[in-house]
């Protein structure tokens, strides 16, 4: 950072989802926000869309490849639209989600794509990270916090809805379903099938629905199987214990319902027709984009009040997961630190925050969460570094944090068996007996980084610099996704 006390930067985030492709450019204002004599705290002060891209129909070779190069050119003229290149984007996103992130050349997709600017967050996102991701896009996040209510966001896009419960502004419980408006394909504005997905063909044998790929269907034929797929979504707020065709299409665990739902809120591509006045009448209406994704959207909001809950219209649908942005805060660590020089710089670490209130009392239970944490968010132990972010007293005994690091080398055991360095950011004052606990309880040597006084949440993404004033505290960059609100 320059010593002024503001910048601007540009920053692009760019969603390939299963049905549409699509990305925001922004100009973001950063900050210190601290007085003269405070440690500085840089903070976005202010953000402005500058171009919103067209939404296309993401491009692919097969039912099984994405077409990079369709892709790029996609990107390519986005760009020169805002008259931009990539050497002038300072940060950004490329986030990978739903059913193409199945796909055989995913992973290489994101990784070419990350090339469009400076310093890209890149992920492939699970069910339960893009639910997260399109929960605080929507703005369900903030409008559990203002409003004191538990909302639910279903984001339901081409092939999957994806829960997530937000209680105070915090993701408490995600899951997701394999329900969307793209899982039959039909001829646009037609009403020939031209391609039942394997979900789909679940959802008929186990209604007893007969469609067939090549025949012509009239609206009273399809809204049966599209009823059930909706009522399946619905089920899933009402039952932790689902059966039938909801259990048959359930691809995580189920909402838990450790608190009671206030409000619901649909984004994703189907959620203007939860929102509109009437429903499709006809079958080009209904494949209006070559899918039936707006009689999906009618058929759920139908389902919604029939079970009584009650829908709020987010600030943000087709755009809420992840159109939005990396955005930068810079942050330094408390003084009491343990870490070895060599391991540091480290970038793109994805934070992991396993303990939604207190940190559990035993080692076992401890790492029984972290494990919980680790499978639900769908992490690959051979890919990318993660940072766990322990929550909990400010201060803490010798008993505590003796558990404590017990339970993290027991959690992480898979994890380090890669050789990956242990990351831990600590809210309390206590990272350096942390670390040395975690030394004498290990059986071999660890590459470790433990950092305290820092607030990080969930999917957050950070960069460690190399240590500062005599290697008593380290810049910490945290990017979190700023969504287009």
């Amino acid at each position: 950072m320059p010593e002024s006390t503001n910048q601007r930067i540009t920053s692009v985030g760019i969603d390939i989802g299963t049905t549409t492709t699509q990305l925001v450019i922004s100009q973001l204002t950063i900050e210190n926000t601290a007085s003269g004599s405070l440690v500085p705290r840089v903070e976005i002060t202010q953000k402005e869309v500058i171009h919103r891209s067209q939404i296309y129909f993401t491009p692919l070779l097969d039912r099984d490849l994405i077409n990079a190069v369709a892709v790029s050119k996609i990107l390519e003229s986005e760009y020169q639209a805002a008259g931009l290149t990539s050497e002038m984007i300072d940060t950004g996103a490329v986030i990978i989600t739903g059913e193409t992130a199945k796909k055989e050349n995913a992973k290489a997709i994101i990784d070419a794509l990350a090339g469009f600017a400076g310093d890209f967050v890149v992920a492939t996102a699970g069910a339960n990270l893009e639910a997260i991701y399109a929960g605080k896009g929507s703005g369900a996040a903030l409008y559990s916090a203002q409003r004191h209510q538990v909302v639910v966001n279903i984001d339901v896009g081409g092939g999957t809805s994806n829960y997530a419960t937000f209680h105070e502004g915090k993701a408490v419980d995600s899951s997701c379903i394999n329900v969307g408006g793209h899982l039959i394909e039909f001829d646009r504005q037609g009403d020939r099938i031209t391609y039942i997905s394997e979900p789909a063909k679940i959802a008929l044998q186990i209604t007893g629905e007969r469609l067939q790929v090549g025949e012509r269907v009239t609206l009273p034929q399809l809204r049966p199987i599209v009823k059930a797929m909706a009522g399946s979504v619905v089920d899933l707020l009402k039952t932790s214990n689902p059966s039938g065709l909801t259990k048959e299409l359930l691809m995580t665990p189920p909402l838990q319902f450790s608190h009671p739902i206030g409000k619901v809120m649909i984004s994703g591509g189907v959620a203007d027709y939860v929102y509109a006045e009437k429903g499709p009448s006809t079958m080009s209406e209904v494949t209006a984009f070559g899918d039936f994704g707006p009689l999906l959207g009618w058929e759920l909001k139908v389902s919604l009040e029939e079970a009584g809950f009650i829908l709020e219209k987010p600030k943000e649908t087709v755009r809420a997961t992840v159109i939005g942005t990396g955005t930068q805060s810079v942050n330094l660590s408390g003084s009491t630190i343990h870490l070895q020089e060599n391991t540091l710089p480290l970038r793109n670490i994805m934070v992991l925050s396993p303990f939604q209130s207190m940190i559990p009392e035993t080692p076992q239970r401890i790492a029984e969460v972290i494990k919980n944490e680790i499978l639900r968010l769908q992490v690959d132990h051979l890919e990318g570094v993660v940072a766990i972010a322990l929550k909990g007293p400010r201060t803490m005994s010798f008993a505590d944090i003796s558990h404590l690091a017990k339970g993290v080398l027991l959690g992480l055991e898979e994890y380090l068996c890669n050789n990956k360095p242990l990351i831990l950011v600590v809210e309390a004052d206590c990272g350096k007996v942390l670390g040395q606990c975690i030394n004498a309880s290990a059986n071999r040597p660890l590459e470790m980084v433990c950092i305290d006084q820092l607030e990080v949440e969930n999917c957050d993404y950070i960069d460690i610099g190399k240590p500062l004033m005599g290697g008593r505290v380290v810049p910490v960059v945290l990017k979190t996704l700023v969504f287009n609100r």
